[in-house]
């Protein structure tokens, strides 16, 4: 006695040469659809063929930095005014340096829109030159010549020290520190926030000695407690403390809210571990105190330099009228009255 297959029994695969059954009800038989592969997203920037250089009509010098120089321009096919940055290559002895590869790569990974875009590539350094700001309010953030991908995978010897300009360089990489992390980047924004209170950059040292000496100062030397991994850094028995002192910070920055001085401590904090985020920053209570921020749209706006537009003279407001030397009026007005009686 057979009967229906059990979980365990088989089923046999019904064949287009077995007769109908009229007992049996005949269900359609519905084919089966490949599973498609998953296409992994494409991570890494389009490569476009690059144009001669003659393409650009250089209009004028906009700023000079160690590696390059960045100009601004008009693409001759469109009329496009662009910024058009040339690599210092006189001194390079070992081909296109890898700092401009990581440039490139980095601006053209990058989809944002406070960040430049590349057009371009013509045959992260952080700082206030490198943060430009159009007619309408909007900043962008360029020059990624000291900038590379994080979480590459690290090489022998670990990571380079030659990232950020020395004035906004954190404390971690001066003292040699081989792995690092976007915390240097939030150090680097204490830098520029302090430097836009001050009118003035906040550390101008001419090398890595010397900096380190204006921050002990600001700062106060560091100890166990506000940096515990300070003795494990390659350059760390090498330097010579100052006597523990208190900050400066509220000596420096008088005029500076208490939320205002809370974040740029919390951005200028030794132990990277204890910096703060760039998300936590964002939501910090100082952006949220009186004067609030204003809206894009109600930003003073000024005549755009890449559009070639000029600033307007203002009108001369009209003078006032000058009185008549010996006009009399009484006098008419009485002349007046005598002639209608």
């Amino acid at each position: 006695m057979s009967g229906a297959p059990g979980p365990s029994t088989p089923s046999r695969k019904r064949s287009k040469w077995d007769e109908d059954n009229d007992d049996e009800i005949g269900l359609p038989v519905v084919p089966q659809q490949k599973r498609r592969a998953k296409s992994k997203p494409n991570r890494h920037p389009p490569i476009q063929p690059s144009r001669s250089v003659y393409a650009y009509e250089r209009l004028n010098q906009i700023e000079e930095g160690s590696y390059g120089v960045v100009f601004r321009a008009r693409d001759k096919q469109t009329g496009d005014i662009v910024a058009l940055k040339k690599l210092k290559l006189d001194e390079e002895k070992n081909g296109f340096p890898i700092t401009a590869l990581r440039e490139v790569y980095a601006l053209m990974s990058c989809r944002h829109e406070n960040v430049v875009s590349v057009r371009d590539v013509v045959v992260g350094d952080t700082l206030t030159h490198n943060l430009l700001m159009n007619n309408r309010g909007t900043i962008k953030v360029a020059d990624f010549g000291l900038a590379r991908r994080y979480g590459d995978p690290v090489g022998v010897g670990g990571m380079t020290q030659l990232v950020v300009t020395l004035w906004y360089r954190a404390p971690e990489i001066l003292l040699g520190a081989t792995t690092y992390s976007t915390a240097v980047d939030m150090w680097s924004v204490g830098c520029i926030f302090a430097e836009l209170l001050l009118k003035e950059p906040l550390f101008q040292a001419h090398g890595e000695l010397e900096l380190l000496s204006m921050i002990f100062k600001l700062l106060g030397a560091p100890t166990n407690n506000s940096w515990p991994d300070y003795s494990s850094l390659p350059l760390a028995k090498t330097i010579s403390l100052p006597s523990p002192q208190p900050h400066q910070f509220r000596q420096k920055f008088q005029y500076l809210t208490s939320a205002g001085l809370d974040l740029l401590m919390s951005l200028l904090t030794y132990d990277p571990a204890r910096r703060i985020s760039a998300e936590d920053a964002f939501e910090h209570p100082y952006f949220s105190e009186s004067p609030l921020p204003k809206h894009p749209d109600l930003f003073g706006s000024f005549p755009s330099a890449a559009a070639g537009e000029k600033r307007r003279k203002p009108f001369d407001s009209p003078t006032a009228p000058h009185r008549l030397e010996n006009y009399k009026i009484i006098p008419n007005y009485q002349e007046s009255q005598d002639t209608s009686s």
